[in-house]
């Protein structure tokens, strides 16, 4: 017995709550005629960058956080300065290339500001998906060539760019130093292509 797939049909959207950094949409549509709401959880995208540094090794970020403490982090950030911003570029029904050129716009911003480098070869590696209820994909860009420029931190920014060979790499990802569970998942990935 073939089972009958529910046709859904999206009506609208709309935010009953927007914070700073995160808002909660519902969304409404009709499944089989009967109208359904849910509510869902959304970020602006970011971006995280895998460096490749000479010799085999990677570079990272060493940063001091609030509520974390000490945290080995992939350098990165938001796409988008605020959610306004996203929300107008979705309204504008922008396509996935466009939002990818601006996922790289901001990777190279992230790696200048945070590590201190301007990649010159880069390309993009994995796309992130939070979840079904929680809407935050991260853009992770491999770096393969960079030329040093200097950090330019903001003021309340405590990062220092961290040099690791593989293996340094694999010991703070297994003992709980790199605390972004969804940055260690994708950089296992990465490490696992390029053993094949």
């Amino acid at each position: 017995m073939e089972i009958e797939k529910p046709s859904f049909e999206f009506r609208k959207e709309k935010i009953k709550y927007q914070g700073e950094i995160i808002e909660v949409v519902q969304e409404t549509f009709f499944s089989n005629d009967k109208e359904i709401n849910l509510e869902k959880g959304r970020r602006s995208p970011g971006v995280r960058l895998i460096i490749e540094a000479p010799d085999g090794k990677f570079l990272i970020s060493k940063e001091e956080r609030p509520r974390f403490g000490l945290d080995y982090r992939l350098p990165g950030g938001k796409v988008f300065n605020s959610l306004s911003e996203f929300n107008e570029f979705l309204k504008s029904k922008k396509d996935l290339k466009e939002i990818l050129e601006k996922a790289k716009e901001a990777a190279i911003n992230e790696a200048k500001e945070e590590v201190g480098i301007n990649p010159t070869e880069m390309e993009e590696f994995y796309i992130s998906h939070c979840g079904g209820s929680f809407e935050w994909d991260l853009h992770y860009f491999i770096v393969k060539k960079y030329e040093e420029v200097g950090q330019s931190l903001e003021e309340h920014e405590k990062i220092e760019p961290t040099v690791l060979s593989k293996e340094e790499l694999l010991e703070i990802i297994f003992s709980g130093q790199m605390k972004e569970d969804r940055s260690v998942a994708v950089l296992l990935k990465y490490l696992h292509s390029k053993e094949k």
